[in-house]
């Protein structure tokens, strides 16, 4: 089976594109984890699925590398905005794309014919715990959880998928390959989580380096800059009503957390090429 793909990436975090507005492939968990594997596949953090919707422009549906279907990413559907404009499936610079954490609202910035960043509407954050979902009797700001025999400060924060933003004083050295399954699996997360490791540089300045669920460390994470800055401004690290730059290894993005707890993200979207990829379904 020949499959049609086109590769994108927002600020380094990478998935494989699918226009499904004439059918959904069969398996899509499948495919994400045939698609996904780095050096013996085509290579990405999972898939996207561009497909019609009753109630937006479009829909998206993401699959991460494992195979778990996502609720939402950030970086993905900033690249689901570039994809309809510029394949011309789209002439409007406002959009609307239907995710698994409800409708979100794009703002495409275009250069030269083709979108070169855009502007979503990450709807408000929420730390109540049944949102995450975690186990927990009250919201989890800077609370104390022992992972690996070792106490960290977590603040829990659910951007439509589950997050725990961790400010340390040093993420660089930081051996995510060891630690992160170690969060990602936290019994008080019954559904896994994401994990933000965070340094504050300044006040309109945060480092973050990103640990997903189902796809281990990855180069940005569009959701969980939102979850870090939401929770930067809940501790008081951050100011609200601001433009805050969130340093990823892929790159920055430009993170607003209103007052009405409403976020804001900005930030770039590319194409990195376009393949066919021969699927071969393993027999059940």
């Amino acid at each position: 089976m020949k499959i049609s793909f086109t590769k994108m990436q927002g600020i380094g975090n990478d998935y494989i594109y699918l226009n499904c507005f004439h059918g959904e492939p069969e398996n899509p968990a499948a495919l994400a984890v045939a698609m996904s594997p780095r050096h013996f596949s085509v290579g990405s953090d999972g898939l996207v699925l561009i497909c019609p919707s009753g109630v937006a422009d479009a829909k998206m549906r993401m699959f991460n590398a494992d195979g778990s279907e996502g609720k939402m990413c950030g970086n993905a559907i900033r690249c689901v905005g570039k994809y309809l404009y510029d394949n011309r499936m789209t002439e409007k610079t406002e959009l609307t794309i239907e995710t698994l954490s409800g409708i979100k609202k794009l703002t495409l910035f275009t250069e030269n014919g083709t979108v070169s960043s855009v502007k979503v509407d990450m709807g408000k954050y929420d730390l109540t715990p049944a949102a995450l979902p975690v186990l927990s009797d009250r919201e989890m700001i800077d609370s104390p959880v022992m992972v690996g025999g070792r106490e960290y400060r977590l603040t829990a924060v659910s951007m439509g998928n589950p997050h725990a933003v961790c400010f340390l004083p040093e993420v660089g050295m930081l051996e995510l390959e060891k630690i992160g399954p170690d969060f990602e699996n936290l019994p008080i997360f019954p559904e896994r989580v994401n994990t933000e490791f965070v340094r504050v540089i300044d006040q309109t300045t945060l480092e973050m380096r990103v640990w997903e669920r189902g796809s281990g460390e990855t180069y940005a994470c569009g959701t969980g800059a939102c979850a870090t800055v939401s929770a930067a401004v809940v501790n008081g690290l951050c100011p609200a009503d601001t433009d805050i730059t969130v340093r990823l290894i892929g790159g920055e993005l430009k993170i607003r957390c209103c007052s009405d707890r409403t976020v804001l993200m900005t930030g770039k979207a590319k194409k990195i090429y376009e393949g066919v990829y021969d699927y071969e379904p393993e027999a059940e």
